[in-house]
Order: structure tokens, then C-alpha cells, then sequence
């Protein structure tokens, strides 16, 4: 955990003009550097002085804030004294004397005008016989007195050759340091860091890079202090003292902890980060403890503060007072209807650690009995909805009686504009019910508002009223439990968690619906397969209503995994069949497991297409895997990862594990391929775990073993039931070994992938099979074909496949393996182009041009993908800066930057890189898309000359 030197990122044009100023000796030139505290400030001028002193600069320091002797000149000449005691060049008792007698010759008259006169004159001596330069950080630790002082003498009697760099507050100047505003020539204002800047400075500090979710989360926590370097460091501190950075696949991320980030500072330090009314031992820091205690809790609005009572006073009182302080301060903020917020979430999360004055539940109690006495409780919990969050945080002080009408009330009133917290009201509401028809009646309301806002993880913390509800049920347990039941079981797949097993599979059996549902995780990767058949769930009762799969559509999702007959079968059950682009999406998703894709293309419009569950996020990685944004699709696996280890209701999506060493496969790193693929348990048998294995085995040079084990997972899989897939299993054996001259293996594959093709006739056991004829028989229309499918369909990791089956069989072999390396390249497929293109073209007796790599990174930024885009849209430098919060001159040097990175010459190369696909071609874009379609940017000619 290191720093790498003192400057911070983003300030390289502050630094050196720092730098510039100090280095300008016989200059009489002043610099005042400005920001809130933790801006960096004294990190710039530290930075710039190194560089200054590098270039044989003497810089001297002007110790203000130490000085002694009464606030004013006084202190200032005992600073003065002080730094002359440092100059050694045999004329110090000299120029001490000096300061001396003037200080005595004008005490009580003209204001001490004439000592400035002398002070600046004798400074202006030091530094005409050795000339050095002065730093004065922290000017507004000093007395106003002092400040203005100095003030006074550099604007007044400026020392002639001295130049001077100044630190201060923008407060610091307005409480009485204006005369040094003026005396600046120029004032370097520091504001916040960009993002892409804040990125840089925590990975500096963590000494790994970090994932943009962590950045995200740290900027949300500090609200408008989102760019403050010293906010930043002092949140990360927090984090990590909390033990909640996880490093996975060589990047840190963020495993939020219980409570949200926080600084991780005591008052004082709390006080130099910009709260300078908030000390340890003040009372408003104590009562800020409680209201944080509150706000977490509960929303809190300025009406509940006469309500509450702080111990030794009358009601509200001493609270209220303290909120006024507050909110004047900016600790605190308040919307139209009142709620109290705090202006930032660390500092909330830093005070709720501190101890409280009073008993947080007593206040809690008396802002909801205040409104009881007055109210009905269905009424209050109708009307004032917010009350529930007040009442679950008494606890069981108030009586169910009152307790669940109001949360129930205010849940029914939530579910109208809140669905996720309606949801959370409803299991407090339950946890105080007796298992019966109306706890079953408000359990079905409450997952079916889940289920319909694709609220899984709420929807999964109702387990424990839903199961003691089933428990306690007869035989029949009713609509209510049945829809509940299958309800709970479908968010239990969209976040893999484990519902199959101990008393939940004994409960769930009684509704053999959900028992289906709960079945089906285990043909898509979620868990080892269940000896509970889907197809033995009843038919639907009725038509297909909201996004709950009926019976005969877990039937289909199931079956679509085996052989034709079985999903052809289940697909005639269904009322409305699945057909066209909806029935191969479905054979897609199930090739790659993919739940949330096959859910999709059976449920069509009742599907919720929203929410952040672990089976949605998967979708996403296929998604970005297929299209080749593989960096994408890493991030969100490990997205996925971090989910799975950090929250109890979440599991581990095991293909998306199987994806991850895919790509690091085909990028390379075998290390790190591997250190996914043992996370997979052995029960996971989907044909992308063997297929994943199987390509780093082979790499590793294993070749018996890998060929060995690849057939075992090919045996298992058709054991199992489990075809979806294995066709891509079955290629990768194929092609591998007519490279590696295996004919026995190839002919075994080409005849797998023939009954393949006849069990399952999907559009990508027709690819593979044409694919496998290709480079089995040499036939050249199959991998024309094949390749024309794989790219209209959009796979690009098995175009790569397709291509290399051209470079062996077609008729132009060269122009296809230069389109062949083109493309490893821009995906970054190092181990495609070593172990398959390069054999292919040593076999063929072709010439292998490998593409210059440049010197540069070449991934742009998005902070640079955005300049880019300005640029293209016709800005000039000026609103660019604007649009960016930079400065114009940054503007330019990063422009500079961008044109050695792309070759471009000029603005208009640029743009036009950018509008005609140049740009993610090279594989320079982050999302590596161009811009094409309904995304397209039209330019005119006329813009163009704009441009340049």
C-alpha cells in the first residue's frame, strides 16, 4: 500500500507552475495557491518545491502559524527572524538589528507601517546577496491578525526579487486575509479531481488498479466532496481498516461493509476535512451522532424534531438548535418537504460510530406515539408512510396490535412509487404475524410486488416467514403459499442461491411448481442438477399471468437444454408456442446458461427486464463476451464474484467463473484462467466448464490428459441430459486435433457433432457441425457458411474459429489469416494467435504479420473517448474545458496526447477516426464499439473544416 511520490494525479499543471514561480529568482512574483481543505494544496507546493530545489532553486519556508508574540506584526517579525536565521551568508545580526530597532521605534504608532517597510527591505537584501524563494503553506492556520500583516507587506513593501508561493482557505481569506488576496499576481484555485484522476490516486494508493464500481461508491460517499484528494484517502483508510477490498483478477474491489463507507477520522480530524464546527467534545457533534442513528433508520423531517426530547431539557429543544447549527453549516440539508439528509453519506456513516447522548429507540418511539394519539394506525401508516421506518426501529417496545395495521398501511402505501422498501415493510409486518390465511395473503402481496419490480434480493429475505407459513400449513397450502412458493423460488434463481437444499427442499416439495422452478437451476449452472424432474410439475391453472413461469414454461426452459423431442414436446404445451427469433434466442441462452436470457425469450413482455440480480448480470457477461467487450465482461464477473462472497442472499454464478477463464485462456494468462476455473465446483457439469478446461489443459501441454478429461465432461454432460452447448465442447476437441494430427479424435467429434445436430437442430449445432466438415474434409462452402452464420448471429470469439477453418481450407488463406490476426488482436486473443493461427500458417506456408504494438497504453480512457466525442461534435477548446472542468491549456496537451496515440494529425482526422470506426477497429475504444446504426454521427464537410 504505497503512494508513488507526493504529487497527485490530475495537478501535473499546478505543480508546474508552482515550479515556475519558485524557479523565477530576482522575481518579485506572489502565487497564491487556494482550496478547501484536503484539496491538496500543500501536496502541490511540496511537489513544485522538490522540482524547484532539483533545478538548484534555494526554497525557504515562513513558519506563520508557529511564530511567537502577539497576533499581528509582532508574530510576523519573529517569523521573519526566523527564516533569516537561515540564510547564511554572515550578515544575520545585521538584518535582525534592523528589524529589531524598527519594531521598537514604531510600537503604538502609524500601525506598525513603517516595520513592514523595514521588513521588506531587509527580506529583499537576503534575498539580493542569496536569492531563494518563499513558501508560506497554511496561511490560514495563522491568526487573522498575522495574515493580514503579511498581507499588508506583499502588497505594500513587496521584497524586490523574492518570489513568493502562498497557501490558504478561500474561508481563511475572507475572515481577514483579503489584503493577501490582493497582493497575489495570480491565484491558482485547485478544484476537485476528475474521475479519472480520483481512479488514479486510489489505485496509487492501493498499488493495484481498481474497479470503476469502487471509484463509483467512494465519490457517492463524499457527495459534493467527491473530488477532494483528502476526503478520498481518508474514505479509503476507512475502508481499509474495515477489511472491505477484495483483490480479485490483479484489481481491487469494493465489498461494501455494513453501515456505508465512512472517513475514517475522529472530530479533529473530521474538523481539518471542512467541518471546522464539529469538535469532539461539542455538543452538536454528539447530537449529529444521534440524528445520523435517525436519518439511517428512518426518514426524519424538520416537523419530528419538536417531537423528540434530548435527556435534561424540555422536548426538542436542544435538538432543534442544534439542527439549525447544522443545516447552516451545510452538515446537514433539508428538500421542500423537510427530510433531513446529510450532505455527505461518510461523514453520516463516521458519526454514527461516535456515541450517542440519548436512547436513539426512545425518540424513535415518541415521533411515532406523538402521531398515534392523534391517529388511527392504518390511517397514520396511510397517510405518513414513513412512520413504518420509525416503528420497525422501536422494535417489539410497541404492541403488534399497533405495530402491523400501520406497517401494513404503509407498505400498501409504498408499494404505489417505493416497491423495494413496500417490500422491506411487509417482511417487518410478517416477522410480528401469526402464521395463517392472512399472513399467507400478505406474503403473496409482497412477492408478487417483488417478483413484478424484479426485486430478488427482497423477495429473498421473505424466506423466513414463507417457509414458517408452509410449516404450518396443512396439506394443501392453499393459492396464497402456492404462488408464494414459486415466487420466492424464481428469485432464488435470479440470484443463484441455494433453495434446493436441507428443510427448504423438504418444504418446497409440497408445491410441485416451485420444486420444478427450484429443479431448473440446476440445467443452467446454478448448483449441482436435483433429482426433482420439471416435467413431473402439473399444468398450468389458467393463462400465463405477470412475470411467474407457468409449469408448462419451466417444462420448456428445462427441456430446451436436452434433445429436440423433449423441447418440442414442451413447447407444443404452452398456449402460445415460442417461435421464430424467440425460440433460437431460447436455444442460445441455454447454450451458454444463461436464465435471464431463456426467461426472456419464453415470457416476452411479462419478463421484467430491470434489476441488478446475479442471473441478470450474467446475461449482461454473455452479452459482452459474445461481442468481444471482453474487458466488459471480466468486470462483470467479478461483479458477480464480489456479490456472491459479500452478500448472504446472493450466490456464485459458476458458468460466469467459466467465462472468466475463457477469456484469460484466449488472452494468455493461464494463471489466472486457471485460478477461475478451481473456483467451479466438481458438481457443476454444464459443457462450459469442460470446454473452458479443455483449452487450458491443452495450453499448459497436456495434451492426453486434456483430450482425456475433455471426453469424460463430454460423457458426463450426455449423461446428464445436458446437450445445450456441448456442441462447442465437441468443436474445440476437433479442432484442436486435426492441428495436433489426432485423426482418431476428430473423426470421433465429427460423428458427436453429427448426432448432435440431429438431437438438437439449433442454429449452433448447425455452425459447429459445417465448422467440424470444414476442417475434417476441407470443405470450403461449409466454412464460408458457418462464417456467414457465426457473424450474423454475432459471435465473435467463434468467428475467430470460422476464420481459422478459411486460413486452412479456403481459397485466398492469406487475406483471411491477416483478417484472422486483425481480429485476435483487437480482442486481445494472444493464445488464439500462438496456438491456432500461427500453426495454420506455418502448415500453409503463409506469412504471419503481426501488427506493431504501440508504445502506449492502447485502450483510451473514457475521460478521453468523451474529449474525443466534443471534439467531434465541433467545441471548441473553451467549452470543452467547460464540459470537462479542466483548464483550456490541459485541453490542448491532452489533444496533443491523443494525436500521438492515434496518428491522427489533426482535429478533423480525429473526429472522423472516431465517426468512421477507425478508432475501435484498432481496439482503442473501452467498449470497443463504433459508432454505426442508430448511434451513427452524421458530419458534414463544412463541420469537418470546423474541426481542423
Amino acid at each position: 500500500m504505497q503512494q508513488r511520490g507526493p504529487s497527485l494525479p490530475g495537478r501535473e499543471d499546478d505543480v508546474r507552475a508552482v515550479a515556475r514561480t519558485l524557479s523565477a529568482t530576482g522575481t518579485a512574483r506572489t502565487v497564491l495557491v487556494t482550496g478547501p481543505a484536503g484539496v491538496g494544496k500543500t501536496t502541490v507546493v511540496e511537489a513544485g518545491r522538490l522540482a524547484a530545489v532539483r533545478g538548484g532553486t534555494k526554497v525557504l519556508s515562513l513558519g506563520l502559524s508557529t511564530a511567537e508574540g502577539e497576533p499581528g506584526t509582532a508574530a510576523l517579525v519573529d517569523a521573519v527572524c526566523r527564516l533569516l536565521s537561515r540564510i547564511h551568508d554572515g550578515r544575520l545580526p545585521v538584518r535582525v538589528t534592523e528589524i529589531r530597532r524598527a519594531e521598537l521605534r514604531t510600537a503604538g504608532r502609524d500601525g506598525g507601517l513603517t516595520l513592514l517597510s523595514t521588513i521588506g527591505e531587509v527580506i529583499a537584501d537576503a534575498a539580493n546577496h542569496m536569492p531563494f524563494a518563499l513558501v508560506v503553506d497554511g496561511v490560514d492556520a495563522a491568526k487573522p491578525a498575522t495574515v493580514s500583516a503579511l498581507g499588508l507587506m506583499l502588497r505594500v513593501f513587496r521584497p524586490a526579487g523574492l518570489p513568493v508561493v502562498l497557501t490558504s482557505r478561500p474561508t481563511a481569506l475572507a475572515d481577514g486575509g483579503g489584503d493577501l488576496a490582493l497582493a497575489a499576481d495570480s491565484v491558482l484555485a485547485l478544484g476537485p479531481l476528475a474521475r479519472d484522476d480520483v481512479r488514479e490516486l486510489l489505485s496509487r494508493r492501493l498499488g493495484h488498479p481498481v474497479e470503476p464500481d469502487l471509484v463509483t461508491a467512494v465519490t457517492r460517499s463524499l457527495g459534493p466532496l467527491g473530488g477532494n484528494p483528502g476526503a478520498l484517502l481518508s474514505v479509503l483508510t476507512g475502508i481499509e481498516r474495515d477489511g472491505a477490498l477484495v483483490e480479485m483478477d490483479g484489481r481491487v474491489a469494493l465489498s461494501e461493509p455494513t453501515g456505508g463507507l465512512r472517513f475514517a477520522a475522529e472530530g479533529e480530524t473530521l474538523s481539518a476535512l471542512g467541518w471546522p464546527y464539529l469538535p469532539v467534545d461539542h455538543g452538536r457533534t454528539r447530537i449529529a451522532a444521534v440524528l445520523a442513528r435517525m436519518v439511517a433508520a428512518a426518514e426524519v423531517r424538520l416537523e419530528d424534531l419538536c417531537r423528540m426530547t434530548a435527556p435534561g431539557g424540555p422536548a426538542g429543544s436542544d435538538i432543534a438548535g442544534a439542527v439549525d447549527q447544522l443545516l447552516v453549516q451545510g452538515v446537514l440539508s433539508a428538500d421542500h418537504e423537510g427530510r433531513l439528509t446529510f450532505a455527505v453519506p461518510a461523514l453520516a456513516a463516521a458519526l454514527r460510530t461516535l456515541p450517542a447522548t440519548c436512547e436513539v429507540r426512545e425518540l424513535h418511539a415518541r415521533i411515532v406515539r406523538s402521531v398515534l394519539d392523534r391517529l388511527d394506525p392504518v390511517v397514520a401508516g396511510t397517510g405518513r408512510p414513513r412512520l413504518a421506518g420509525h416503528a420497525i426501529a422501536v422494535g417489539p417496545e410497541l404492541d403488534d396490535e399497533i405495530t402491523v395495521p400501520l406497517l401494513l398501511a404503509a407498505a400498501q402505501r409504498y408499494a404505489r412509487f417505493a416497491a423495494p422498501r413496500a417490500v422491506g415493510v411487509y417482511g417487518a409486518a410478517l416477522e410480528r404475524m401469526r402464521p395463517g390465511p392472512a399472513a399467507s395473503g400478505v406474503l403473496r402481496q409482497a412477492l408478487e410486488l417483488g417478483l413484478r419490480h424484479a426485486d430478488h434480493a427482497g423477495s429473498l429475505a421473505l424466506a423466513a416467514p414463507l417457509f414458517t407459513c408452509l410449516d404450518a400449513a396443512p396439506a394443501d397450502a392453499g393459492t396464497d403459499l402456492d404462488f408464494s412458493a414459486r415466487a420466492w423460488s424464481v428469485a432464488a434463481l435470479h440470484e443463484h442461491a441455494d433453495a434446493a437444499g436441507g428443510p427448504r427442499r423438504a418444504a418446497l416439495r409440497r408445491i410441485p411448481a416451485a420444486a420444478g422452478l427450484v429443479a431448473l437451476g440446476g440445467w443452467y449452472g446454478i448448483g449441482p442438477l436435483t433429482p426433482v424432474v420439471p416435467g413431473a410439475a402439473p399444468e398450468a391453472d389458467g393463462p400465463p399471468r405477470g412475470p411467474l413461469p407457468t409449469p408448462a414454461e419451466t417444462r420448456l426452459l428445462a427441456a430446451v437444454v436436452g434433445g429436440r423431442p423433449e423441447s418440442e414436446r414442451a413447447r407444443r404445451d404452452l398456449p402460445g408456442a415460442v417461435e421464430g427469433v424467440a425460440w433460437d434466442r431460447l436455444r442460445s441462452a441455454a447454450a451458454c446458461g444463461d436464465l435471464a436470457g431463456a426467461l426472456e425469450a419464453v415470457l416476452g413482455d411479462r419478463y421484467a427486464k430491470v434489476g441488478d440480480s446475479t442471473a441478470v448480470r450474467y446475461h449482461a457477461v454473455v452479452r459482452d463476451y459474445l461481442a468481444g467487450r471482453w474487458d466488459e465482461a471480466l468486470a462483470g464477473v467479478r461483479r458477480i464474484e464480489l456479490r456472491g462472497r459479500t452478500q448472504d442472499f446472493s450466490g456464485v454464478a459458476q458458468l460466469a467463473r467459466a467465462l472468466a477463464g475463457e477469456i484469460h485462456w484466449m488472452r494468455g494468462d493461464i494463471q489466472r484462467a486457471r485460478a477461475w476455473l478451481e473456483l467451479i465446483p466438481e458438481t457443476v457439469s454444464h459443457p462450459l466448464v469442460g470446454r473452458a478446461w479443455l483449452g487450458v489443459r491443452l495450453t499448459e501441454g497436456a495434451p492426453d490428459e486434456a483430450f482425456e478429461r475433455g471426453w469424460r465432461d463430454v460423457r458426463r454432460a450426455r449423461e446428464n441430459g445436458m446437450l445445450a452447448g456441448l456442441d462447442r465442447l465437441v468443436l474445440r476437441l476437433l479442432s484442436y486435433g486435426s492441428r495436433e494430427g489426432r485423426q482418431g479424435d476428430c473423426a470421433r467429434a465429427q460423428e458427436e457433432l453429427e448426432a448432435l445436430h440431429a438431437e438438437m437442430d439449433s442454429p449452433m449445432t448447425r455452425e459447429s457441425l459445417l465448422l467440424g466438415r470444414a476442417l475434417l474434409h476441407g470443405d470450403v462452402e461449409s466454412a464460408r457458411t458457418a462464417f456467414s452464420l457465426v457473424r450474423r448471429r454475432g459471435d465473435r470469439p467463434l468467428s475467430l474459429l470460422a476464420r481459422e477453418c478459411l486460413v486452412a481450407v479456403g481459397d485466398n488463406p492469406q487475406t483471411w489469416l491477416d483478417e484472422a490476426v486483425r481480429e485476435a488482436q483487437s480482442l486481445g486473443a494472444s493464445t488464439f494467435l500462438r496456438t491456432m493461427l500461427a500453426v495454420r500458417a506455418r502448415g500453409s506456408g503463409l506469412k504471419l504479420s503481426l501488427p506493431r504494438r504501440r508504445a502506449a497504453p492502447a485502450e483510451l480512457s473514457e475521460s478521453d473517448v468523451r474529449l474525443i466525442d466534443l471534439v467531434s461534435d465541433g467545441e471548441t477548446n473553451r467549452r470543452i474545458a467547460a464540459h470537462m472542468a479542466c483548464s483550456e491549456k490541459t485541453v490542448e496537451q491532452r489533444l496533443t496526447r491523443l494525436f500521438q496515440r492515434t496518428g491522427c494529425r489533426s482535429r478533423a482526422e480525429l473526429a472522423a477516426s472516431r465517426l468512421d470506426g477507425s478508432l475501435a477497429r484498432l481496439g482503442l475504444l473501452p467498449d470497443g464499439r463504433a459508432l454505426d446504426g442508430a448511434g451513427e454521427h452524421v458530419v458534414s464537410s463544412g463541420h469537418l473544416e470546423t474541426l481542423g
